[in-house]
């Protein structure tokens, strides 16, 4: 039996002041944006249901499961997982076997929490910077020199803070494989000496306005091992930054909401920003959330900004000094053309990428299709404050198969017509048993059904007293009006490719039961939740286009030692801790890798596999970490090796260039560069086999 992994040292740890101000503009510090008086996962069952009426209540789930039973567990897993999950009574979990190999993918001697300024990696596996901050990837572009930086030049080089990464094949050239990158956001005081934070130079805006947006790069494996670099120059490589042109489409596209003095079509936006995580689709292109996006505007009014969080007030970086479109006193709907997803087709350079207005505007983490039996693609989406939804969109066109270029143009119209829904959650545990603690409730798990409220198919409106056009820009407002579940920030969001079951990382919210806001529920066990869960979902009939699903908490989140942290049923005593988890992607053996942002345990933040399926569902050990200040971002999980992007390296209280929190990438004396980081085993055998 393989003993607990300690903690480092006694204090929280956790996001820097540093972090909080430049990533999301404070917004843990200010108020919250939702104030409507809508219910939490399991104040809807306050008269304490118990768990023969709900079944009742929810028949549709229980014979769901029993039809797609196979569907929902996957190969080798016990078929009562799936009953359970849809509502029937607790069945005995299959004993453990006790055996050192681990879950299939998942055997590799598990990280230590440390404090390591450097990405630490498990023994026999090796690691290389694949890209840095400022590499050039397009002609012309100059080599990186902190010193002499230009937004020219930036806009030719690998952007800043690194976040989503998607790793596409490149059929006809051996060895070689496409890098799509988010780059999230700027520390201005990290990459530019003797930065004045209440000054900041128009060359220094340009520049970091260059440094947003999102990369494409041709990377090449080196023979024999797991290597990757770029390919400068290639075809392919590609910069989109904050003044780069993008089209607006779907139902929303030229409302008068969209228009500004620069555009009046409402079909043109200059930029895409705060670019968090994303996801890959079937038919070959990349989708990109834009997740924060209200720091960047000042001077907000009414309650329609003050639900996105803007402020009323300047901006952190000032940028409004410099292009009147981020000061909405003088273009108040230049806001409302940011909080989208987008759309990128990484294979075509000359392609216009699209904000798709189908699927709502609100803080994107993320966007993760899946597939209907019928070939209609299913969006889930999380939007990333504390207390608002979980969303999903369901496209009303079918996939088209194969690279033709009638395929590829009719795809590139599948994520514009459809319905967008919100989610609802009840728990089918008594209201009373949930006291904050985190205590598993009287029949032995967290879980429930839902129900997914439509709010907008095309150009008709389900939501009383909105328009369609309304429901689209203002998406967060529709959710308030029907009675959405407010939940403890819903970031990534990943269908299993193997089960359908969806999982959501809510990565925390240490609001929750303080004086005035809402206690704990069934979904949301926990006070003062500065761990996060993970949320594990199953569509009705294990059809992604249902309107309706059932609910259990996969993991909650925290030092394996509290006794309110859950791993599926697993051992805690053979578990890593974890805490905040964030970005979430699956293996080839059905395994979920959680990335972690702010960890609260006095380690630095790393990537996580746990096991979803089988007799071993819900071992997680932990295969990284990442340097001081860093966060871990964008995981690519295949079978040789592992990507993660090596987010705000040396964002810590106090830094600057001329004073480091850290010396990564390139040791002391060189400036601090967010990257992108590949990892393999020595041997070149699989990952965790």
């Amino acid at each position: 039996m393989r003993n607990l992994l300690p903690l480092i040292g006694s204090h929280q740890g956790g996001r820097s002041a540093l972090t909080c101000r430049y990533r999301c503009g404070d917004a843990c510090f200010q108020e919250i944006p939702n104030t409507s008086g809508n219910e939490y996962a399991g104040d809807i069952i306050a008269g304490a249901l118990s768990r023969r009426s709900m079944m009742r209540a929810a028949a549709v789930v229980t014979v769901a499961a029993a039809a797609g039973t196979a569907a929902l567990t996957g190969p080798g897993a016990p078929q009562a997982e799936a009953a359970a999950l849809a509502g029937h009574g607790r069945t005995p979990k299959p004993p453990h076997r006790d055996t050192p190999s681990g879950a299939r993918g998942l055997r590799f001697a598990p990280v230590a929490p440390n404090k390591n300024d450097k990405v630490t990696v498990p023994d026999g596996y090796s690691q290389n910077v694949v890209i840095r901050w400022g590499e050039p990837i397009l002609r012309g572009a100059p080599a990186f020199d902190p010193d002499e930086q230009s937004a020219k030049a930036q806009a030719g080089q690998f952007g800043y803070n690194n976040d989503f990464l998607s790793l596409l094949p490149l059929p006809g050239e051996r060895g070689r494989q496409v890098l799509v990158a988010n780059h999230e956001y700027t520390d201005e005081i990290l990459m530019f000496r003797g930065y004045d934070p209440a000054n900041p130079t128009r060359e220094q805006v340009e520049i970091a306005w260059a440094a947003h947006g999102l990369s494409v790069v041709v990377v090449q494996e080196e023979n024999r091992t797991g290597r990757l670099g770029p390919v400068s120059r290639h075809p392919l490589n590609r910069r989109l930054t904050a003044t780069s042109e993008f089209r607006v489409t779907g139902p929303a596209a030229g409302s008068p909401l969209l228009r500004t003095s620069v555009d009046p079509t409402g079909r043109k936006v200059l930029g895409t920003l705060n670019n968090c995580a994303g996801g890959t689709t079937p038919w070959g292109t990349t989708l990109h959330g834009e997740e924060n996006f209200n720091q960047y505007f000042a001077n907000g009014a009414g309650d329609t900004d003050k639900r996105y969080g803007i402020a009323a007030s300047a901006t952190e970086r000032k940028w409004e000094r410099f292009d009147k479109r981020f000061d909405l006193a003088q273009e108040p709907n230049e806001a409302h053309r940011f909080g989208w997803v987008v759309e990128l087709d990484p294979y075509d350079p000359d392609s216009v990428p699209r904000k798709r207005t189908a699927l709502g505007r609100f803080k994107h983490e993320a966007a993760q299709p899946r597939l209907t039996a019928d070939g209609r693609p299913v969006v889930y989406m999380g939007d990333d404050e504390r207390f608002d939804y979980f969303y999903k969109f369901v496209s009303s066109k079918k996939m088209k198969k194969g690279n033709s270029r009638a395929a590829r143009e009719h795809n590139l119209t599948l994520l514009d017509e459809g319905t967008l829904y919100v989610a609802k959650l009840t728990g089918d545990s008594p209201a009373a048993e949930f006291d904050g603690t985190g205590k598993l409730p009287s029949d032995g798990e967290f879980d429930g059904s839902g129900i997914w409220i439509p709010l907008a198919t095309g150009s008709t409106s389900h939501v009383p007293g909105m328009t369609a056009e309304e429901v689209y820009v203002f998406t967060r407002l529709a959710g308030d009006k029907v009675g959405a579940t407010k939940m403890d920030r819903p970031e990534d969001v990943e269908p299993s490719p193997r089960t359908g079951r969806v999982y959501i990382a809510l990565t925390n919210n240490t609001d929750r039961g303080k004086a005035g806001k809402a206690g704990a529920d069934e979904a949301n066990p926990r006070n003062a939740n500065k761990h996060g869960q993970i949320l594990e979902l199953a569509e009705n009939w294990d059809d992604p286009a249902g309107d309706g699903f059932a609910w259990r908490l996969f993991l909650v989140a925290g030092d394996p030692n509290d006794p309110s942290t859950y791993f599926a049923g697993f051992p805690k005593e053979k578990v890593s801790p974890i805490s905040c988890p964030d970005n979430v992607a699956f293996d080839d053996h059905g395994n979920l890798w959680i990335s972690t942002d702010g960890a609260q345990l006095g380690s630095h933040d790393g990537l996580f596999g746990v096991a979803t399926q089988g007799e071993r569902r819900g071992e997680l050990k932990q295969f990284l970490t990442v340097p001081s200040g860093a966060e871990t971002c964008g995981p690519v999980i295949q079978d040789r090796r592992v990507l993660v992007a090596v987010q705000h390296p040396g964002e810590i209280d106090g830094a600057s260039v001329e004073k480091p929190a850290s010396t990564w990438p390139d040791g002391p004396g060189r400036i601090v560069r967010p990257s992108v980081v590949a990892v393999w085993r020595k041997d070149g055998s699989d990952i965790g086999v």
